[in-house]
């Protein structure tokens, strides 16, 4: 068979998986999220008392994830159903 030579980073396994990232590209990603995990809490360690917990930083968007868009999208659709449910509830409680 032709295809049974071929790198499994090369084009067709790109196709196949719909993703133009390869292995490399994932360890990478990973690696600097682990970096940027690090940086924060050697800052954090070594913070004034008084100072502020810095936040871990957001990872790095990988394919398959949803875009800031979409996540943006999904909350906005998250609280208007939270909100829907409270008007219900105060509606059911509530003399009209």
């Amino acid at each position: 068979m032709l295809v049974e030579g071929l790198p499994p980073g090369g084009a067709l396994a790109r196709a196949a998986t719909t993703s133009s990232w390869t292995s490399t590209d994932y360890q990478l990603a990973e690696v600097r999220d682990l970096l940027a995990r690090m940086k924060v809490d050697f800052a954090n360690a070594n913070r004034g008392e008084k100072s502020p917990l810095q936040p871990y930083p957001e990872p790095v968007w990988r394919p398959g994830d949803p875009t800031p868009k979409q996540k943006a999208r999904a909350e906005a659709r998250e609280l208007r159903k939270a909100r829907a449910g409270y008007h219900r509830i105060v509606g059911m409680v509530l003399p009209t």
